[in-house]
């Protein structure tokens, strides 16, 4: 059996998406790069066929201002990393230069950047998200294909959850280069974190509901996808399964906002008698309720979705401590040290160490609040630029599809309470579905 040209190059795609899951989102700096050399290797192989290159001369035709900006965005964070002389970085960086100040030994230059080593990483990771998108509008410009795209990440999301799950059963061992002790009474599978885990396989939720949709009004074309079906379903519990053992108060309450807008939308907005996917969304629901009151205890049912009662509570708290709220606070006081050019990605994690070095052997490598680490690493001007390159996605009434007024809730309350938007993984499939799930897909 023959693979078509778009199967060849859509497998190799689903390939690299299952390197980023398998070493923890791509979270390393090594994992970056190997995923900048995959990526990249795609995308050329993928400028050699000549509709794929019509394809993205079209894009670019349409695009080419925010394509631009985010060039222009790109060069400004290498300007973070450029070593500059004293008196220069004095200027874009008073802080840094009061920092440089206080180290022994004589020092000519200096970059924005608070870890120059780490920001290259990452300007690599941005970089990275440019190539995916080119790679998406060329690769996936039918509605088959995105089909195709969602049924991978569904199956992907159900081995994930599988593995996890009989981690998490077996107490969480470490196995091989898998770090599963962190988090012993949780299921977090190949991610460190279980955040990251649950918001990864709310995407793997989303595909795994659109197929179900789609395969039912196939089924109304007389198509026979009765075993798909069965699979797809399978696949929506053990997903359901792993989100709720992840037992992430962010992840289980964005878990609740995505089926009660999908029982919303069938209920109240869709045209046509879906009787059997309305069915899909009740049992899901019934399910996450039963297992938690059955299994894990109904007390937890409450808490689970009541994620900032303790961030909130420790905010009048005298003791010192590493709490959500705290962190947060810190990263907002320090936005005015580095206001206008930042600390460079990837940067918060010094920023915190030279201000808390008598915490000892307790740190944060992250600020809790993807919006403010974001402004703190950019700076405004950073900020500013990343922002006009997303303004007309943002100002186009196409971009406000379904799913898309979905993820920008996950958005809203990722950037405020979490940090899961700093993980390649995550930020690679919001950028996939937000251009997949256009209202005009081509």
């Amino acid at each position: 059996m023959q693979i078509s040209k778009n199967k060849k190059y859509q497998y190799l795609f689903f390939f690299i998406l299952t390197i980023y899951t398998i070493f923890n989102g791509g979270n390393s700096n090594i994992s970056i790069q190997i995923n900048f050399i995959l990526v990249s290797f795609l995308f050329l192989l993928c400028l050699k066929d000549k509709n794929y290159n019509l394809h993205l001369i079209n894009f670019f035709k349409v695009n080419k201002k925010s394509i631009f900006i985010y060039t222009i965005f790109i060069f400004y964070l290498l300007f973070q990393i450029f070593p500059l002389p004293l008196e220069i970085l004095k200027i874009f960086s008073p802080e840094k230069f009061k920092i440089i100040g206080k180290l022994d030994g004589e020092i000519l230059n200096s970059s924005i950047s608070l870890t120059p080593s780490d920001s290259f990483f990452q300007i690599l990771n941005y970089i990275t998200l440019l190539i995916i998108i080119f790679i998406i509008k060329m690769i996936f410009y039918t509605d088959r294909h995105k089909n195709r795209f969602y049924l991978f990440l569904s199956f992907l999301g159900f081995v994930t959850s599988i593995i996890a799950i009989t981690f998490y059963l077996n107490g969480n061992p470490d196995i091989f280069i898998f770090k599963n002790s962190f988090f012993k009474n949780a299921s977090t599978g190949f991610f460190i974190n279980r955040t990251i885990f649950a918001v990864f396989l709310l995407f793997t939720l989303i595909s795994s509901l659109e197929v179900l949709k789609n395969l039912d009004e196939y089924s109304s074309k007389k198509k026979n996808n009765f075993f798909l079906k069965i699979y797809v379903r399978l696949f929506v519990v053990f997903i359901t399964i792993g989100i709720i053992t992840s037992f992430s108060r962010i992840g289980n309450f964005l878990f609740l906002i995505t089926i009660l807008s999908y029982l919303f939308k069938e209920y109240y907005f869709n045209k046509t008698e879906n009787s059997s996917f309305k069915y899909i969304i009740i049992l899901i629901l019934l399910l996450d309720i039963l297992i938690l009151g059955f299994y894990f205890g109904g007390s937890k049912i409450i808490d689970r979705f009541y994620f900032l009662n303790d961030e909130f509570a420790e905010i009048y708290s005298d003791n010192l401590s590493l709490s959500r709220i705290d962190i947060i606070k810190f990263s907002i006081i320090q936005l005015k040290n580095f206001l206008l050019f930042g600390y460079g990605t990837g940067g918060f994690e010094i920023l915190f160490q030279i201000n808390h070095s008598d915490l000892g052997i307790q740190y944060a490598d992250h600020a809790h609040s993807d919006l403010f680490e974001f402004i703190g690493e950019f700076g405004v001007i950073g900020t500013i630029l990343l922002l006009l390159s997303l303004l007309s996605f943002f100002i186009c009434k196409n971009s406000y599809s379904f799913i898309n007024l979905i993820l920008m809730s996950y958005i809203i309350i990722i950037l405020i309470f979490d940090f899961s938007m700093h993980i390649p993984l995550i930020l690679l499939l919001l950028t996939i579905f937000l251009n997949l799930n256009k209202k005009k897909f081509n």
